[in-house]
């Protein structure tokens, strides 16, 4: 591999790719983590590490580290970037894809969770970017050489996105989105109860500083980039609600971050800390209960479940619904049977 691969250059909002992953044998002596990539990574300079940790690029067990830190038995340390490894060359899938609607300027496809949108992160292949490159030629590419992507949403998130079959329809898609006259609608299951009907939650979004693979909110807005999430409720389940959340803005992670930034962060959400108890009581029967919940939707619980624009070549208004998957339905239809057993 060559040594360039360790050059940071990645922005707030980018997908960080996977450069490079190592796990510590479980007798690893303490050695600083500059070091410890000097004997594993080939031809790379102790110059280019440490650039690359300054710049946020390395993580032990998900967590951002300097250069000195110690390396232990059983650490993984990873290296991530905001471009993907040279040697990574995006080929076509065989995999199945859900087409809501398809047309000459563009298709409609219905994400299922757990289904990583483009390549990244150490996700090289089973994509939904390589699954549409086998099944369609000649898509366009955006200016991140994605064929056919105008928005993306999270690999655990389920959910409706549109995928361009022409530049110039990229380009009018691109602009709507851009311009908030798109409509995206979500539906999520959070933490807590939204005291609010409705409400709007404005706040800068970009990486928290130490932990790169989370987004957070900035007071102010000397950091990150301006995001706008509108909600309202559509039940109340107890120790949680159940929202649909109206995007005005579409960065990486938004509802993730915002929901987490009122103090209701979304129903197991692994990486945001929605895997715990958050609400609720500490009784044995209580925790039984949230684990089974646990185990009925095993990623955060969001679906993009609303999708409109204008289409770019004949200006009529088209907008999608999907209906609600069966892990999210089955867990709220547990959290409805326990909410009403908590009132009797």
């Amino acid at each position: 591999m060559e040594n360039d691969n360790l050059e940071p250059e990645f922005q707030e909002d980018q997908v960080l790719h996977e450069h490079f992953s190592f796990t510590a044998d479980p007798g690893q002596e303490p050695l600083r983590v500059d070091k410890y990539l000097m004997n594993r990574v080939e031809n790379a300079t102790r110059n280019k590490i440490q650039k690359a940790a300054k710049e946020g690029c390395i993580y032990v067990n998900d967590v951002v580290v300097k250069s000195n830190y110690k390396v232990k038995g059983g650490d993984t340390v990873r290296v991530l970037f905001g471009h993907p490894p040279p040697e990574n060359l995006l080929v076509g899938e065989d995999l199945p894809l859900d087409i809501v609607y398809e047309d000459e300027s563009l298709i409609l496809v219905n994400k299922a969770a757990g289904m990583v949108v483009h390549p990244g992160h150490g996700n090289y292949s089973g994509t939904l970017i390589n699954a549409l490159m086998f099944h369609f030629e000649n898509l366009p590419k955006n200016e991140q050489h994605r064929p056919g992507l105008v928005h993306r949403i999270d690999k655990d998130t389920s959910g409706l996105l549109v995928i361009a079959k022409t530049e110039a329809v990229m380009t009018h898609l691109s602009k709507q989105f851009f311009d908030k006259t798109s409509k995206r609608k979500y539906h999520a299951l959070v933490w807590g109860d939204v005291k609010e009907d409705s409400g709007t939650i404005e706040g800068n979004i970009g990486r928290h500083p130490k932990n790169r693979l989370q987004m957070t909110v900035f007071e102010g807005d000397e950091a990150g980039k301006p995001a706008i999430t509108h909600f309202r409720v559509l039940e109340r389940l107890g120790y949680v609600t159940f929202l649909e959340c109206e995007l005005e803005t579409g960065r990486t992670h938004q509802i993730r971050a915002h929901m987490k930034h009122i103090g209701h962060t979304l129903f197991n959400d692994e990486r945001y800390g929605g895997d715990a108890i958050l609400k609720g009581t500490s009784f044995t029967k209580y925790k039984q209960f949230v684990d089974n919940c646990f185990k009925l939707i095993s990623r955060q619980a969001l679906h993009a479940k609303t999708l409109g624009f204008e289409h770019p070549s004949t200006g009529k208004w088209m907008e999608f619904d999907s209906e609600i998957p069966s892990d999210l339905k089955n867990a709220l239809d547990k959290w409805r049977q326990y909410a009403v057993h908590k009132n009797l």
